[in-house]
């Protein structure tokens, strides 16, 4: 799978790798069919896999993404995630991830020994590695000093089976105030740091084993080589979890779900609703219709060339609905973001049913929906706080009457690029900036959504889109995008008094849009965007720039 640049990984390092939310499974009540969001399991998009549980670290996620890097599925699950469910998963290894709690704090998370048990290996990172020591008769109580950020390490005897080969001495990235001083009976200690007496130890005959740094992140030069003798040496994985077998593995798991019957799909012409579709289409055939909304709130000119593409260049069944109308009417008057979010879910859904009684007994609807946003929307089951709801996943109405079918769920941005190309689809819809399900709805921020105000929108962003590709940066960038704050602040134009709208240039580099950097755009290509969006949008007579990374900051605005 594609891997980050160290720019990129530099954000996972110094932010929160995941916004961590949670929303309670729900059913329709009274719904016909009934439908359930729920998870799919992961064992159907790999034949091994290697389970994160999350104690709350603000690498978590990024430990999951290294191990899918190192072509092992890796999926994180909450720490308190049931014996009977971790076993029924069959796992090749555990990994216990990093966590912001003392072990010896009232309330803290605890380890159930019983996971140590399983005959599978299990590595405990941080405060994983200090749970196990603390468990298991080691000694564990706070250093006279932290050690955040790069930290010298020094091996011990070369470094046992975890460590071994690697350099005796090295840096790695550490954040901690508790430390191991003393490592369990029966276990060996690996190495030490200035503040770290035992900074790694392994007990070879369990099978288990604890590092207090940080491998997952860039500033640990030889982390990739620890998890991959842990996940190769140690686990004994095959590392064969690449796009082709992703592809296998989910036409197997939609030819599974979805039987003879017929299915559906909601397609925006972005990466993720296009590689959905044709992993469908490769499953179930022409039992699969396409179905393009036009909710009125698309790019300049995206609704056409979707249209082509798909139609014409790919062969894919496609429907046309074009639900500008309705949409912008379930608008009027409504500013709230979530509000909107959910009018326009509920919206999509209510036209894929009605699309769904034309095609004739289709019981199933096929979303694109990404790991990502079941995290930011509240469905990957860990106790934290809702960001925003994503229109295919939080934004779902409480009643439907289809079946989902996700089969990019467990996949985050980049790798879903990586099978899309596997299955042919042309460069730029691979390539294709993310684009949210409600479009530039939730770009007109703090105020009611009007055709003048998406017109402007529309306007000054195929400006943007068109001097960002000029100057080469489009594949460059997660997304670049702007934004229409429902303000208006006075200016000066044609030698008149001006009271016109502002607009926010938004561009950032990311891999997953799980954190993302403000990107460093050259000053000319904002002045010529800048220059050319006053001059040539009406009702715009400013132009600001928005150099928020996330987190603090989402990426969109709404």
């Amino acid at each position: 799978m594609a891997t980050e640049t160290d720019a990129q990984r530099a954000v996972a390092v110094t932010e929160d790798s995941a916004e961590r939310v949670h929303v309670p499974e729900r059913s329709a009540p009274g719904a016909d069919p009934e439908i359930v969001l729920r998870e799919v399991p992961a064992a159907a998009a790999a034949t091994e896999e290697v389970l994160v549980l999350d104690f709350g670290g603000q690498y978590s996620q990024l430990i999951a993404r290294r191990i899918r890097e190192c072509g092992v599925f890796s999926e994180l699950l909450p720490h308190e995630t049931s014996l009977a469910r971790i076993t029924e998963r069959a796992p090749k290894a555990l990994v216990l991830s990093g966590g912001p709690a003392s072990v010896y704090a009232d309330g803290a998370p605890d380890l159930r020994t019983e996971l140590l048990d399983l005959g599978i290996p299990v590595l405990g990172i941080c405060y994983g590695m200090q749970l196990m020591a603390r468990e298991l008769g080691g000694k564990v109580e706070q250093a006279p000093a932290g050690e955040f950020g790069r930290t010298q390490l020094s091996l011990r005897d070369g470094g046992g089976t975890l460590l071994d080969g690697l350099p005796a001495e090295q840096q790695c990235w550490m954040s901690h105030r508790d430390t191991v001083f003393e490592p369990p009976p029966g276990f060996d200690a690996l190495a030490s740091s200035p503040e770290s007496p035992v900074a790694a130890f392994e007990s070879r005959d369990r099978g288990l084993y604890g590092i207090q740094f940080h491998p997952e992140v860039v500033h640990t030069p030889h982390g990739t080589q620890v998890l991959t003798r842990f996940l190769r040496d140690i686990a004994g994985c095959r590392e064969r979890w690449t796009p082709a077998s992703v592809i296998d593995e989910q036409v197997d798991a939609i030819r599974s779900q979805v039987g003879e019957g017929r299915a559906i799909c909601g397609l925006s012409g972005g990466v993720d609703s296009a590689t959905a579709a044709l992993l469908v289409h490769r499953a179930i055939g022409e039992r699969l219709t396409c179905v393009f909304v036009d909710h009125g709130m698309m790019r300049k000119d995206e609704a056409s060339q979707v249209i082509e593409a798909f139609r014409e260049r790919l062969g894919v069944p496609l429907v046309h609905v074009d639900a500008a109308d309705r949409f912008l009417d379930r608008l009027a008057g409504v500013d709230d973001p979530e509000t909107k979010r959910k009018i326009i879910g509920e919206e999509f859904i209510r036209v894929f049913e009605e699309q769904a009684a034309e095609v004739g007994d289709a019981g199933y609807l096929v979303q694109g929906t990404l790991y990502s946003d079941v995290i930011e929307s509240g469905g990957d089951g860990r106790e934290a706080a809702t960001i925003k709801s994503h229109h295919n996943v939080g934004g779902l109405p409480d009643e439907m009457e289809m079946e989902l079918v996700e089969p990019l769920r467990t996949l985050f941005k980049d790798e879903v690029r990586a099978v899309a190309a596997e299955l042919d689809l042309p460069d730029r819809f691979v390539w294709r900036q993310p684009f949210p399900g409600p479009g530039l709805a939730i770009r007109v921020v703090g105020g009611e959504v009007t055709r003048e105000r998406l017109e402007i929108l529309r306007s000054a962003d195929a400006i943007l889109q068109e001097e960002v590709r000029a100057a080469g940066l489009y594949r460059e960038l997660w997304q670049s995008f702007c934004v229409l704050p429902v303000v208006r602040s006075v200016g000066v134009q044609g030698d008149e008094r001006s009271y016109s709208y502002p607009i926010v240039i938004r561009a950032v580099t990311s891999d997953d849009a799980m954190t993302a950097d403000w990107a460093r755009l050259p000053y000319d290509l904002l002045e010529r965007a800048s220059n050319r969006i006053i001059n040539e949008v009406p009702g715009v007579n400013r132009v600001t720039l928005d150099i928020t990374s996330k987190p603090p900051g989402t990426i969109e605005w709404e």
